[in-house]
């Protein structure tokens, strides 16, 4: 565990396996170019500050679980998990990349948590031209001013949020809408995006209140969505203002008295950590559900023993980035960049969570869900907290390349 935790620590985990189906043939191995005989994919998360429940020791582990689902190797060489801790500072992110490509031999970057070292680290995989997907940071400048012919974005983005429940909502009727925003850009652009979406839709936002970051005290906020009438109070906010913002909600018996609490930036790991009790009625969009079929329980109940948690849409996210990766290393008979994403640009995604394309903007598309929280005596014990509302299908759970600002399009 102190491996997880350490700051700026970095690991080497080689998983080798015995070989299965999935491990090439010694005629294709030997074919194979794969440089310093290794494949190494890099994760930079948060490992020990505030998103360490959402990214961290999940993310890492869901990599791990991919290697070894693959069975260890590809093309007859042994694959390398490394990650480190970048202690929430793009700075550290950066520098941690750079190494890892100059001196580590790094391949590919599978993962970076939150978007301000995301972006940093991006633009260092993108001067190295060096692979690297997703699904840990939102913003949406990653398939737009920032993409990168190598860049990928996986799990979800801020429109994806936005548009996924701000559409469902108002299809099932609730459209009127409140925000209580934090008062800063992410907050902003998930505030305009849904707002967009709902008077797009014919419905109306009847106000909002912005708040700075860091705010103990909702009760002013919350009594003005409470008093507006509005049928959706939205929670344009995160991390620990979004968890404070339920629970007086909660106390202010705000979903109690008919009102729809929709938070456009939560996670299975914030409910649990709240308990149904005062999570109930909130509504989660996330690209994944531990408990969806036979095959995603039985993958969570591994991820869950090694963990102690079931995993989110990012975990799930760092999972099959990896396993795609290491599908298209395969195909493409080596570890060299530009065959490696023609591979992975050409494979569909399949997997027990996900299944979409890359698109040319970078962005994988695939099916986002919408969860209502159950009450309390609906659920059947811990971590069964989801009532499924709504699919929103891939063709609609994005933005349209159309409205893309990434070059990769712009220039055609």
């Amino acid at each position: 565990m102190n491996n997880f935790r350490r700051i700026a620590g970095i690991c080497f985990v080689t998983l080798t396996m015995a070989a299965s189906t999935l491990v090439p043939t010694i005629a294709m191995a030997q074919e194979a170019r794969i440089s310093n005989d290794a494949v190494r994919i890099g994760l930079i998360e948060d490992m020990s500050g505030v998103y360490a429940d959402i990214t961290g020791k999940g993310a890492v582990t869901a990599a791990q679980m991919a290697v070894e689902e693959f069975g260890g190797k590809v093309l007859g060489k042994s694959v390398d998990v490394v990650f480190a801790d970048h202690q929430n500072k793009p700075d550290i992110a950066a520098s941690t990349a750079r190494k890892w490509f100059d001196e580590d031999k790094v391949d590919a970057i599978l993962d970076v948590a939150s978007s301000s070292p995301a972006l940093a680290v991006l633009e260092v995989a993108k001067q190295k031209n060096k692979i690297i997907t997703l699904s840990s940071p939102g913003s949406m400048r990653i398939t737009n001013d920032v993409c990168g012919p190598y860049v990928v974005h996986w799990a979800y983005d801020t429109y994806a949020i936005a548009h996924s429940t701000g559409q469902a909502l108002v299809a099932e009727g609730f459209d009127s809408w409140y925000f209580v925003t934090a008062d800063y850009a992410f907050g902003h652009s998930l505030e305009k995006d849904t707002g967009d979406v709902v008077t797009g839709q014919g419905g109306q936002v009847l106000g909002s209140t912005r708040l700075p970051v860091g705010t103990t005290d909702f009760a002013s906020a919350l009594l003005t969505a409470q008093s507006s009438g509005a049928k959706v109070v939205a929670l344009a906010n995160a991390g620990a203002d979004t968890i404070n913002s339920i629970k007086q909600a909660a106390q202010f018996g705000l979903t109690q008295s008919g009102q729809k609490l929709a938070t456009l930036a939560g996670f299975i790991n914030d409910v649990h950590g709240l308990g149904l009790s005062e999570a109930q009625g909130l509504t989660v969009t996330e690209a994944s559900y531990w408990d969806m079929n036979d095959a995603t329980r039985e993958w969570s109940k591994r991820f869950f023993d090694k963990v102690g948690a079931m995993p989110n849409m990012l975990q799930t996210g760092t999972y099959s980035s990896v396993l795609h990766y290491l599908k298209a290393v395969e195909a493409a008979g080596t570890d060299e960049t530009e065959a490696v994403m023609a591979k992975m640009r050409e494979l569909p995604i399949e997997d027990i969570f996900y299944k979409g394309t890359i698109r040319e903007d970078g962005r994988m598309v695939h099916d986002m869900y919408l969860f209502e929280v159950k009450k309390p005596g609906e659920s059947k014990g811990p971590w069964d907290y989801y009532r499924l509302i709504s699919k929103i299908d891939a063709a609609h759970a994005f933005q349209p390349l159309e409205k893309s600002t990434c070059s990769l399009v712009t220039k055609k």
